[in-house]
């Protein structure tokens, strides 16, 4: 389940999105050069191979870290892409080209928003889509919609297996979420019941209110870490996925957010945000650029390694869950005071990060030591237990 805004302006767009996935399925940064391809090359995707193109863009990718595609991403070019899950009537292909996978190679191929698109669809109606796409649950599929922009417009692209609807976005608010949204395109294609459930319509709602609303990049990271509440409120079916930061621990559907982008796209060039973690509301935006790749570290799986970014903000991030309002505010003001501050004046991306670990280290050991129970629903406690034994998380704060 994920949430993907846009916000179209006389002079730049601002663009955002948030991952949700399985709870232990660490998302990683990856920086892709401009490459060369010799003529008769292929290139393995997640499930399949497919021809490769003569030349492909630099591209910074933020992917699960067993796919080849990615849930969102930017290339040199300054488009910048971010996919939903959406439930139809028809049979998903058993294999195929999944939306990760078209996300990265629109980007890859194409200039600008439009030809992305194009891109998009004649994969699509060349190789279809379909294969497993979850991590828990490898059989879990489905197909695709799609918010694409550059600095002068955006489109959103609803796919039904090979049928696809595009809707041109030129001035104002525009989210998708986990449903069909283009009208005449969801009749008689949208899966009623699998869509009620994902609260797609909820948290669109809630999205597209808000980017309506939001006149800077900092708005957008705000609404991507808004809970409704001071803390999640859990479902028992589906957890905390009615708003767009959003938490596992439903019976029926567990979905965690575990990576967040926020852009701004204007004539002159594009700025990206990314936390490079799990869960805006503990994590922290930092600046990157598509062509300055950084040393994060190995990749990281779905155990802890304490070398990694994403699963040293784990420990952080699961102590908070279990008492976030008690837990969270003792981070909140630094963060946005310290997110202000560098989106008004950026720092070096390796600066930022460095400082980002920093903050991580202190407000780890903080929350760790700060009196607070576990105010969860006994059904969230075992997700994350299970996940927790899983991963072999540690129970407190370790040295990298």
């Amino acid at each position: 389940m994920c949430d993907t805004m846009v916000v179209v302006g006389p002079d730049r767009v601002l663009f955002a999105k948030n991952s949700d996935r399985d709870g232990n399925e660490a998302q990683l940064l990856d920086w892709q050069p401009r490459r060369s391809h010799l003529p008769g090359s292929r290139v393995g995707c997640t499930w399949i191979e497919i021809d490769q193109v003569a030349e492909t863009n630099a591209v910074l990718l933020s992917r699960p870290f067993w796919m080849f595609g990615a849930e969102m991403g930017a290339n040199e070019h300054g488009v910048v892409i971010g996919n939903e899950a959406v439930f139809t009537r028809g049979a998903t292909q058993p294999t195929g080209l999944t939306g990760m996978d078209l996300i990265r190679l629109a980007l890859e191929r194409a200039a600008d928003s439009s030809e992305a698109v194009a891109v998009i669809t004649e994969l699509l109606a060349r190789h279809g889509q379909g294969g497993g796409c979850g991590h828990e649950h490898r059989d879990f599929s489905y197909d695709n919609s799609f918010l694409v922009a550059d600095h002068r417009e955006a489109f959103v692209l609803e796919t039904a297996g090979r049928e696809w609807a595009v809707e041109h976005v030129t001035s104002g608010a525009r989210s998708i979420s986990n449903g069909l949204t283009i009208a005449e395109f969801a009749v008689g294609r949208s899966q009623r019941i699998r869509t009620h459930f994902s609260r797609s319509r909820i948290r669109r709602a809630c999205t597209e209110t808000a980017a309506a609303r939001a006149t800077s990049v900092h708005d957008l990271m705000t609404v991507l870490r808004d809970h409704g509440t001071p803390g999640p409120r859990y479902s028992p079916l589906t957890g905390a996925m009615g708003v767009p930061c959003m938490h596992a621990g439903g019976l029926a559907a567990a979905s965690q957010t575990t990576a967040s982008w926020v852009a701004e796209l204007t004539p002159s060039g594009a700025s990206h945000w990314v936390t490079a973690t799990a869960a805006p509301c503990t994590g922290l935006f930092k600046p990157v650029r598509v062509d300055e790749p950084l040393d994060l570290g190995p990749d990281p799986i779905d155990r802890f390694d304490p070398t990694c970014l994403w699963w040293r903000h784990e420990v952080l991030h699961r102590r908070c869950l279990a008492d976030p309002e008690r837990l969270l505010p003792r981070l909140a003001a630094e963060r946005d005071e310290i997110e202000r501050r560098w989106v008004a004046d950026p720092p070096e991306p390796a600066d930022a990060f460095a400082e980002g670990e920093r903050l991580l280290e202190r407000w780890t050991e903080d929350a760790w030591t700060a009196a607070a129970g576990d105010t969860r629903p006994v059904w969230v406690r075992r997700y994350w237990d299970i996940r927790n034994r899983r991963a072999a998380l540690p129970s407190g704060p370790v040295a990298r």
